[in-house]
């Protein structure tokens, strides 16, 4: 399979052994972060209070919870030559942090590190905890990949075992070495359902973004996946960039409802609207309709 399937048969609740499996239908499963007029998060909502278009037409919620449950999520972490001294060694205390305490002990996470190429540091790990330290042999050196560094994680979240699943990327150049581009790294965004989180590091002071990085261009992946990326001025913000983060992993929403037609391999759009004007949803723009087995634990 090229892209990891969008489509799932599942039940959101764990069993007794903490496995969630599928049912017998197909499930198209949004993930939906809530907030007010003034930015803050909104928990305590039900599932009336959502309504989600597929191609436009209004479909049926079939499944809901506004309760936590547990995420894959991947580390992908810029160790080009601009990260060195203190960009490298902030980074490591954020993420350390992010691992430790941030996330749950029943999440999973694996961890890679990119310039002009890209290394997968450790795969899949549970608990997330067990990956801090690992960034503390690194040395920063070569160019920027941000493009390849996207498309080489998305074949990662194939082989998941939570359905929630996303994607934080922390750099602070120019993309100078991709063989990808934009819309490649945006089409690998679509075939999988992770949300990209991205931070970039935009320093008034020593190496910074310049005129090959474009947050502009980390926008558009993130917000098509339901992310967000966050311009930050000073390496030492990263820690609270990733708190950020791990608060709105906390107050998530997740619904799913069944697609009326059959697995066509397309592309299909995706909207999630609040009966309440006051409130604002942001998912994922949509996902490709691909089949998936039934009868596995979800992945």
């Amino acid at each position: 399979m090229v892209g990891v399937a969008l489509t799932f048969a599942l039940v959101l609740q764990p069993d007794a052994s903490g496995q969630t499996y599928r049912a017998a239908i197909d499930l198209v499963v949004v993930d939906v972060t809530v907030k007010d007029r003034d930015g803050r998060l909104v928990s305590g909502l039900q599932r009336e209070d959502f309504g989600v278009f597929e191609d436009g037409v209004e479909q049926r919620i079939l499944q809901f919870t506004g309760e936590r449950v547990p995420v894959s999520l991947g580390i992908a972490v810029d160790v080009s030559d601009s990260m060195f001294g203190v960009r490298i060694a902030d980074a490591r205390s954020a993420i350390d942090h992010f691992l430790l305490s941030l996330l749950d002990e029943g999440d999973e996470a694996f961890l890679m590190v990119f310039n002009h190429t890209q290394l997968i540091m450790a795969p899949w790990t549970v608990p997330p905890r067990a990956l801090a330290g690992r960034l503390d042999t690194v040395k920063p050196f070569g160019g920027t990949a941000i493009y390849d560094a996207v498309v080489k994680a998305a074949p990662m979240f194939e082989k998941r075992r939570h359905q929630r699943c996303g994607l934080v990327v922390i750099s602070d150049g120019a993309d100078t070495a991709s063989d990808a581009k934009l819309q490649d790294a945006l089409r690998r965004v679509n075939q999988s359902d992770a949300f990209v989180y991205a931070i970039a590091i935009d320093a008034p002071s020593g190496p910074a973004i310049n005129h090959g990085f474009s947050p502009e261009a980390l926008n558009e992946i993130s917000s098509q996946s339901g992310g967000y990326t966050e311009v930050i001025h000073e390496s030492s913000d990263l820690a609270g960039a990733t708190e950020r983060i791990a608060y709105e992993l906390n107050h998530q929403y997740t619904l799913a409802y069944a697609p009326s037609r059959v697995a066509d391999g397309q592309y299909h759009s995706i909207r999630v609207r609040m009966r309440d004007p006051r409130h604002v949803a942001r998912s994922r723009h949509g996902y490709t309709h691909q089949r998936t087995r039934t009868g596995s634990p979800s992945r």
